[in-house]
């Protein structure tokens, strides 16, 4: 581990990736929160590491790589809120255990690293997958490594983290704004329809701006079409003739039935993505056998993890899975069926671990980590185990209590499987970019591994805070001081379709209206792409549909205002440069805004007020809601003005 100009796996990269790592966690984890949506860290960690590192003049672009691999792993396991929030939801936790809570994404992650290391000849060196992010990261690493400071590479070396840095105060600057009351943080509408009810809502949110920026007009008119849905035809026929407040009726029709609708759309959309992996996966899967039978494995950029220590490793974490399980259960209703449960819980998460590891990693490598559907695996995941338990568990019990007992025992089984897709989906694009910098892949292994941990490590904590600050909704143990809950739209989702299976009481009819849906939106996409046309995700429709409008409709804004600049950049010299630098400001949006959020939440938590930094009163709502749209378009415009021009020599 020297620090000589070709080190690589050094103590400092490991522990400048585990503080970026425990950055980006806590910024992913207030944004998925708001919105169901995270983003990957890969680049501005990158650019992040290239900046720091540059200070002491002997960082490497293999070390700078370390550093994003160890960033990147933290950052992606923030996706575990996805299904972990939703033990609070239900009632089962009150708060968020740090030991339980680590182990979960600890023990989680490292299997997702190990179980997708036999993956990596099939799909990352031998197939023609695009890894688009992956391919990103590289070509970043590439131009800062390069030591002429008079070529344009030199420019995006020097001001690549100054955007980012840029981006997080804006967003800051703007959130503590919105957060004293001075500027609204959205702006409401609610009308009818005919008979019905229906709303528009503006949000102010660069963060969610900067999202859409980031997974691009595809995604973006496909969550626009999902919002049309919900809005303009779903919510107003079923509120026609509803009586009540206008806002009320839309609001009540959206959340107990439109929703559902989405669910239904997201469930299907999920399974016909995994349906069409199914082929090449199992490809891959012969060709990894191929692979590691025959090929020589003794040259230090085609090396993984012995198998022997793979082995072993995912034995222990094995072990210490079943010792979770056995310590969940405890001496409660479920303890008479202690084995048996804690056996199926291991070998549902080895079984089921092996095939989300596969197919996420495909999905990295097809269509990118951040636009993969790991969130409709955890979505199948659920229902599978509340299926098998209300089938072979819950005849044996019986009892309301029970019942509520086996809801808590699948989502807890759940977030170790969710913990194993997302990190699966982040290695292979990690050794995609390891591959085209001339990486040591088993040098990156163990780096993913130091970034699962140190992200496992500030999950528990972040939750907790947030919990205790926001709260989340349908928790019937919330104490929160702050008026509004984060929505935390898929662990909300998750939560109630394992209630609703173990209880009996989903609505399938609804569901099965949003699994019409996503076969027209499946024909619709293909229609689309034999037309050559944008082709819009039948997943991302079925989130437009289920998120809320202040959700969604930022994320649009900014995938259009992104593709806008993409157009515009594409007319100038160093135009891939510039596009790079629109993705580093929108970066930083993220991160400034999500940040001030967990800060906010510190705060509230810390003086007992839901609004800490409030300094005008309720009547000076009106004006807020105008100053919050003009503060939102003046940063926006005055920021892509100045990264528009920061290419240039």
């Amino acid at each position: 581990m020297s620090s000589s100009k070709e080190s690589e796996l050094t103590l400092r990269g490991l522990a400048l990736g585990a503080v970026i790592a425990a950055i980006f966690t806590a910024a992913n984890i207030y944004l998925g929160l708001r919105v169901g949506l995270t983003i990957a860290s890969s680049i501005p960690a990158a650019v992040i590491s290239m900046g720091v590192l540059r200070a002491f003049r002997t960082g490497s672009i293999k070390e700078n790589n370390i550093v994003q691999t160890v960033a990147s792993a933290g950052g992606t396991l923030s996706a575990i809120i996805f299904v972990l929030p939703g033990l609070v939801m239900i009632g089962w936790w009150r708060g968020f255990p740090f030991i339980t809570g680590f182990m979960i994404c600890a023990l989680g992650g490292i299997l997702g690293v190990l179980l997708s290391i036999p993956l990596r000849r099939a799909l990352v060196v031998n197939s023609d997958l695009p890894f688009p992010e992956g391919r990103a990261a590289a070509e970043v690493l590439k131009v800062g490594a390069t030591g002429d400071e008079a070529s344009p590479n030199a420019i995006e070396r020097k001001r690549g983290p100054l955007i980012v840095l840029v981006g997080a105060l804006t967003a800051a600057g703007s959130q503590i704004i919105s957060f004293t009351g001075v500027a609204a943080a959205s702006l409401t509408q609610f009308f009818r329809v005919g008979g019905g009810a229906s709303q528009i809502t503006l949000s102010f949110s660069l963060a969610l701006f900067g999202a859409g920026h980031l997974v691009g007009i595809a995604v973006g008119l496909a969550m626009f079409t999902g919002l049309l849905i919900a809005w303009a035809v779903a919510v107003p026929i079923m509120s026609a003739g509803v009586p009540g407040e206008l806002a009320d009726v839309a609001m009540t029709i959206w959340r107990t039935k439109v929703r559902f609708i989405g669910a239904g759309t997201i469930g299907l959309a999920a399974i016909w993505s995994l349906l069409k992996l199914l082929k090449p996966v199992y490809e891959g899967i012969l060709a990894t056998a191929k692979a590691g039978a025959g090929a020589k494995t003794g040259a230090e950029d085609d090396r993984d993890l012995s198998l022997g220590l793979i082995g072993a490793l995912s034995v222990g974490c094995l072990l210490l899975i079943g010792w979770l399980l056995y310590d969940f259960i405890g001496t409660g209703v479920l303890s008479g069926l202690k084995w048996p449960l804690v056996l199926g819980g291991v070998f549902f998460t080895v079984l089921i671990g092996i095939f989300v590891a596969t197919v996420a990693g495909y999905m990295a490598g097809l269509i990118g980590a951040s636009n993969s559907p790991v969130s409709g695996i955890g979505i199948l995941a659920t229902v599978a185990a509340a299926l098998l338990l209300a089938i072979f568990v819950q005849p044996r019990l019986g009892g309301q209590e029970a019942t509520n007992a086996l809801v808590a025992f699948a989502l807890f089984c759940v977030s170790i499987i969710f913990s194993i897709a997302t990190i699966s989906n982040d290695n292979l694009q990690d050794l995609k970019t390891g591959q085209l910098v001339g990486a040591s892949p088993w040098k990156q292994q163990v780096a993913l591994i130091v970034g699962v941990l140190a992200g496992s490590a500030v999950v528990p904590p972040i939750l907790d805070l947030l919990n205790h600050a926001y709260g989340f909704p349908g928790d019937p143990n919330r104490a929160a001081i702050a008026a509004a809950p984060l929505p935390a739209p898929q662990a909300a989702l998750i939560s109630t379709l394992a209630r609703g299976v173990l209880n009996a009481q989903l609505d399938w009819n609804l569901i099965g209206i949003g699994a019409l849906v996503a076969v027209a939106a499946i024909m619709l996409e293909s229609v689309m792409g034999r037309a050559k046309l944008i082709k819009l995700s039948p997943l991302a429709i079925g989130i437009g549909i289920y998120l809320p409008m202040d959700a969604t409709q930022p994320v649009v804004v900014g995938a259009l205002i992104g593709w806008l600049y993409d157009r515009a950049m594409d007319k100038t010299d160093n135009a891939e440069m510039a596009k790079r630098f629109g993705v580093l400001l929108a970066s930083g949006l993220i991160v400034g805004e999500s940040l001030l959020g967990v800060l906010n939440a510190g705060l509230i938590v810390a003086t007992n007020k839901a609004a800490p930094l409030e300094i005008v009163g309720a009547g000076f709502a009106g004006a807020a809601q105008w100053i919050g749209l003009a503060l939102f378009t003046g940063a926006i415009v005055v920021t892509y003005r100045w990264v528009s021009r920061q290419s240039r020599p």
